[in-house]
């Protein structure tokens, strides 16, 4: 499943073709993703111009001109690709490689200052798009228990001590609770965990102090290493120019099982934690 870092290149790559633009036309294929689609998905769109383009966790929220917001997430599969119209001036991108037309499920006509044709394709189909009141996003029930954003101002190593105080859980499992921090995922928790030579198996609320000063560097750093690279591709995704993104290649355990550790040559390991694998380091991770 994408996380944040994949989820912020797609929106940044969506921004300039959404914001300030208004949908001119709107082509539901199907009446359910994940989920059933809002009564009268279409209707509700047509004609509205997004006044901004944001991330929440794992999820993108656009902002509409009629007082909605329109929320979209990934799901394992969602790709937006981008096809811009050639008469303003933009380049015409091929899809996504992998994308399959028959499952262009939504299709956004935007006219802006860049018009452009969006396209949503997702052949698991477990993303979805729902419509909430601008004015009770954060209430809605997307978001309403999800923590802070890692990257943003009320995230810091003390909130860290503080949420995990208490939590008998390992620290791999706590990080993927959305209502401890948001947007994290686990390939970014286990490169994270490794940079601050954490170990995975450690109880949450043993990580405090200095250990939780060094995981809150570590997340912070980790992300926006992630997000410069364009994110990780690993079956699926890919940006709205059908570009993959690179992180993959930089990984330090995720998925580098048997491997030799770059630290201290020791060998990753692998183990499952709440249904995921977690990668780490034995002679690094504490």
């Amino acid at each position: 499943m994408p996380e944040l870092p994949e989820v912020e290149t797609v929106r940044r790559g969506l921004a300039p073709v959404m914001e300030g633009a208004r949908f001119r036309r709107v082509e539901a294929r199907r009446p359910d993703l994940r989920f059933a689609l809002p009564k009268r998905f279409v209707q509700r769109l047509e004609g509205k111009a997004v006044d901004s383009l944001d991330r929440r966790g794992k999820y993108m929220i656009a902002a509409l001109s009629s007082g909605e917001s329109l929320v979209m997430h990934l799901g394992m599969s969602g790709r937006f690709t981008i096809v811009a119209d050639g008469s303003k001036g933009a380049r015409v991108v091929d899809p996504a490689p992998g994308c399959d037309p028959k499952h262009d499920h939504i299709v956004f006509e935007m006219a802006g200052r860049l018009g452009a044709h969006i396209t949503y394709n997702d052949p698991r189909r477990f993303g979805f798009m729902d419509l909430v009141l601008t004015s009770a996003v954060e209430e809605c029930r997307h978001f309403k228990a999800m923590g802070p954003e890692p990257l943003g101002n009320r995230f810091s190593a003390a909130y860290l001590s503080d949420a995990l105080r208490g939590k008998k859980a390992p620290i791999k499992v706590a990080l993927l609770d959305q209502c401890v921090v948001a947007g994290l995922g686990n390939i970014y928790v286990c490169e994270a965990l490794y940079r601050a030579r954490i170990s995975p198996r450690r109880r949450a609320a043993s990580v405090a102090g200095v250990r939780s000063e060094r995981l809150h560097r570590a997340i912070l750093a980790v992300l926006t290493d992630a997000i410069d690279a364009g994110g990780s591709s690993l079956k699926d995704f890919a940006n709205t120019q059908g570009e993959l993104g690179y992180f993959q290649h930089r990984f330090d355990v995720y998925d580098r099982e048997g491997q030799i550790c770059r630290h201290c040559a020791g060998t990753i390991q692998r183990q499952v934690q709440g249904g995921r694998s977690s990668f780490f380091c034995t002679g690094c991770q504490r």
